[in-house]
């Protein structure tokens, strides 16, 4: 029974968040993004029980139906949200909040072959537009949005907006972040060019003086 009202409810978070869904029947029938997640839940308690292999093996055929990649291992809270969801990859080491929402080609991955915690945290009440790459052992705070096609490398303080690559906060409880610029320490390459040149001219002179003085 239990398993049934969580499906109930995951259902009812697709009719709260995307307006095209008309029915239950259609979206327990159509909905990829719902399927994956469904099928996580199967693998990953699988994961916990040490059967890796079928885990594994259960994970990769969720990808072949939904075209979605979710690790066995990664750890995700209620009411997650995969919209689309095509070429979504989700890591090992994953940890994901409540109310989470993501778009299609996110990836929530890892930076190297380093072991142990690789893989970002998501906390609660995030959105990440499509497209976006979180990578490495971070954490991206509570209500924080990250948009699409960023490249998010540093931890996300809550309540923020993040945009480019690599990624960098934009607004943050509310208000713009305005970034400060020490243009004293920006690159100067004709400054740097010019010094390397006089340090040459420098260098002839030197030892022009030294073949006179012989």
């Amino acid at each position: 029974m239990k398993i049934f009202k969580r499906m109930k409810e995951d259902m009812d978070v697709v009719f709260k968040q995307d307006p095209s869904a008309r029915s239950y029947y259609e979206v327990f029938l159509t909905y990829s993004g719902l399927h994956a997640i469904w099928w996580h839940r199967v693998a990953h308690q699988l994961f916990k029980w040490r059967l890796f292999f079928i885990a594994r093996a259960l994970s990769q055929f969720s990808r072949f139906l939904t075209g979605i990649e979710i690790h066995p291992a990664a750890v995700i809270g209620r009411r997650f949200f995969i919209d689309h969801g095509m070429g979504v990859v989700i890591g090992e080491t994953c940890e994901i909040g409540n109310d989470v929402i993501i778009y299609q080609g996110v990836t929530l991955g890892g930076t190297g072959h380093e072991k142990g915690k690789r893989h970002p945290t998501i906390a609660n009440n995030v959105l990440i537009a499509s497209g976006a790459k979180v990578l490495g052992a971070i954490t991206i705070g509570e209500n924080s949005n990250i948009g699409g096609g960023s490249v998010v490398l540093k931890d996300v303080p809550s309540n923020a907006t993040v945009v480019g690559i690599p990624g960098r906060v934009v607004k943050q409880d509310g208000k713009k972040v305005i970034e400060k610029l020490d243009h004293h320490l920006m690159p100067d390459p004709i400054a740097d060019r010019l010094e390397k040149m006089q340090k040459e001219i420098d260098n002839l002179k030197l030892e022009l003086n030294k073949k006179g003085d012989k």
